[in-house]
């Protein structure tokens, strides 16, 4: 059985110090310079896409891809399917700001800053999120299944591809995580200033 599950969620403007509780272990866990095959899969098919429609590809964050990773892990590790939290909740941890998004959007205060909260990039940041529990052949398999699901969701399908009220954005930054099934991506309107992630061997 597949079980896809789209989600889609607006970065406000803000800022935001990290809590003194934070501790480097997490940052150990997920390297910000290498992207595991998926997550390169993932990123070369958005940027195929966007080419098919005549934009220009977004280039890859570091500060992003680490934000999309470590928001992998913990939705693998703590997110409920089915629950009245979405997709672009994050779970009760001292390396974070916690919070249930939840349609109401009553909570979402704690989502703005999370680019800010988690590295030195200073811009918003805007995220899609998919989940499938299905068996893929492939790596390439699931970023097109992930892709295609945005693609059929017109609010993740404008974001990706500068339509609708997205018309005006201009993607400098595109992170990337996919870990166990979840697949997240965000997209920033700043160049970041660490760089780009690479493909690393054994990641």
């Amino acid at each position: 059985m597949i079980l896809p599950v789209l989600a889609l969620f607006l970065i406000f403007q803000g800022y935001s110090q990290p809590s003194a509780g934070h501790d480097t272990a997490i940052v150990e866990e997920t390297p910000v310079h290498c992207l595991n095959e998926a997550e390169k899969e993932l990123a070369s098919a958005i940027n195929a896409y966007r080419s098919m429609k005549k934009l220009a590809p977004v280039p890859l964050s570091v500060s992003l891809s680490q934000v999309a990773r470590l928001h992998v892990l913990d939705l693998a590790e703590n997110y409920h399917i089915g629950g009245k939290c979405n997709m672009h909740s994050w779970s009760t941890d001292p390396r974070w700001s916690s919070c249930c998004y939840t349609e109401d959007h009553r909570k979402a205060s704690c989502m703005w800053n999370k680019p800010r909260e988690l590295t030195s990039y200073t811009g918003d940041g805007y995220e899609i999120a998919f989940y499938s529990n299905h068996d893929y052949s492939s790596e390439r398999d699931f970023a097109l299944d992930a892709l295609e699901g945005w693609k059929s969701s017109k609010g993740h399908h404008d974001l990706i591809i500068n339509r609708g009220k997205w018309t005006t954005a201009n993607w400098k930054a595109m992170g990337v995580g996919v870990f166990d099934g979840y697949a997240v991506i965000w997209f920033g309107e700043l160049p970041d200033r660490a760089g780009s992630p690479e493909g690393c061997t054994g990641k």
